[in-house]
C-alpha cells in the first residue's frame, strides 16, 4: 500500500458511491488505474465492504448505550463462550475486548427504553458468565466515527 492507495481510501470511507472517474480525478489517476486498485484493495481484503450510513433518528432509534462487561472469569473457555453468545444476538452492534476495569464493552442501540428493556431481557441477561454489567446511555455524539486517518 503506497500513499495513492491511503488517498484512495480516504476518498472512499468519505463517499464510497463515488463513481471510478470521479475517485481517479480526485487522486489524480486515470479510470482504469484506479479501478486496478480499489480492486487489488479489494482482494487484498483491505476494503471489506460497502455500506451505507443510516441517520438512526430517522429509522426511530433514539438510544445508543455502551456497556461494560466483567466475567466471573477471564479463563479462555469464559471468553470463548461469551464471545460466541455476543455473535448470535444481532441486538449487540459491537463488543470490544479491553485492559482495565471491564472485560468487555458492547454497544447496542434501541428505539427507546421499552425497547432497551426488551433487549436486556432477551439477549444481556441472556449473556453466559457475567459478573457485572453496567450501562452508559449516550447524550448526544459529538463526534461520531468517520473513518481511519491515513496519514495522507
Amino acid at each position: 500500500m503506497d500513499r495513492i492507495d491511503s488517498r484512495l481510501l480516504e476518498a472512499l470511507q468519505a463517499d464510497s458511491q463515488a463513481s471510478i472517474s470521479v475517485l481517479a480525478e480526485k487522486i489524480g489517476l486515470s479510470p482504469s488505474a484506479c479501478h486496478r486498485r480499489i480492486k487489488a484493495l479489494e482482494d487484498a481484503g483491505i476494503i471489506r465492504g460497502y455500506g451505507a450510513r443510516v441517520d438512526a433518528a430517522k429509522v426511530g432509534i433514539g438510544l445508543h448505550v455502551l456497556i461494560d462487561i466483567t466475567l466471573v472469569s477471564q479463563s479462555r473457555e469464559a471468553m470463548e463462550r461469551f464471545e460466541r453468545a455476543v455473535g448470535d444476538f444481532p441486538d449487540i452492534l459491537e463488543c470490544h475486548l479491553l485492559s482495565g476495569t471491564a472485560d468487555y464493552r458492547l454497544r447496542t442501540a434501541a428505539r427507546d427504553m421499552a425497547d432497551f428493556d426488551r433487549l436486556h431481557r432477551e439477549c444481556l441477561a441472556r449473556l453466559p458468565g457475567v459478573s457485572a454489567m453496567h450501562s452508559s446511555f449516550v447524550i448526544r455524539t459529538v463526534k461520531g466515527w468517520n473513518g481511519f486517518v491515513l496519514g495522507v
